[in-house]
């Protein structure tokens, strides 16, 4: 198997979104792409699925030490690998590389988060950084057009911690703000029991408001001269933003279930929004 079949393999079997939007990129930037998005999703499954911490954290080490080797000139990992011809060509950087795997750090020593600033930190380094290499390989002339991958990282990580406060909560995990929980009545502990009540529904209320906020600021941030080359990220937007409807149509049904979009639904945001744009 060859590098690329490997992070294409590891793309595709995650079900994620982001498949969705590669699709109709051209061969080499959808081979950078792929790379990036299968590095994100190893050093994210070292903290899903490595229940020791001391271990996680050494593997989190070692994928450091990978990175430098990618910057160095001899990778290891199929992964790694597969991202050496995007590191000139797509100005795939070492710095944030390492930026993600702080993300992933930060979920091995915080299990809660006090305010949106500490929020905001985390969000930065598990989405907006990906963002920022992504409009990279994607192509732009404006400098504005990273603010734009910015904000939508950000719209895109907090799409995910409300369709996932449940399955955090059963790992002990709860990234809604302890200073908005208190606002609304609530505490962690009412999470992490997995309570429904209005008090709930008005907090992830509050919740997708900042998300739709940030998902307007991108827009407003992405350059016309840019907008073409970006539709693999306004595809991705196309089908979080949906996702977000969803689940503030089901009234937040997030603590007892995962709501998701069927893979012909995604398929067809996917394209219509490539024609429209």
């Amino acid at each position: 198997m060859t590098p690329d079949e490997y992070c294409q393999q590891k793309a595709a079997a995650s079900g994620s979104s982001f498949y969705y939007s590669f699709r109709f990129l051209p061969d080499d930037r959808r081979r950078a792409i792929t790379a990036l998005y299968a590095f994100c999703r190893e050093v994210d499954d070292v903290v899903d699925e490595v229940s020791d911490a001391n271990v996680a954290r050494a593997k989190l080490g070692w994928w450091r030490s990978e990175v430098a080797n990618l910057f160095d000139g001899h990778p290891s990992h199929p992964v790694t690998r597969a991202l050496v011809p995007a590191v000139e060509k797509f100005g795939i950087d070492h710095v944030r590389l390492c930026e993600i795997i702080d993300g992933m750090e930060m979920d091995l020593v915080k299990k809660r988060y006090r305010d949106w600033s500490e929020l905001h930190l985390y969000c930065h380094r598990a989405a907006g950084v990906v963002g920022q290499l992504s409009v990279g390989i994607f192509g732009y002339s404006n400098p504005r057009t990273l603010e734009y991958a910015e904000k939508l990282g950000l719209a895109f990580q907090l799409t995910n911690i409300i369709r996932d406060v449940g399955e955090d909560a059963r790992r002990d995990r709860v990234y809604l703000p302890e200073a908005e929980l208190a606002e609304h009545g609530l505490s962690a502990q009412d999470v992490l029991l997995l309570k429904y009540s209005p008090k709930f529904v008005s907090l992830m209320e509050a919740q997708t408001a900042r998300a739709q906020r940030l998902y307007d600021e991108a827009f407003a941030s992405l350059a016309a001269e840019d907008r073409r080359a970006q539709r693999p990220g306004l595809i991705m937007a196309a089908i979080y933003r949906t996702l977000l409807h969803e689940i503030a149509r089901d009234r937040f049904q997030v603590l007892n279930q995962r709501t998701s979009l069927t893979p012909i639904r995604k398929l067809w945001l996917a394209w219509i929004t490539w024609v429209r744009n």
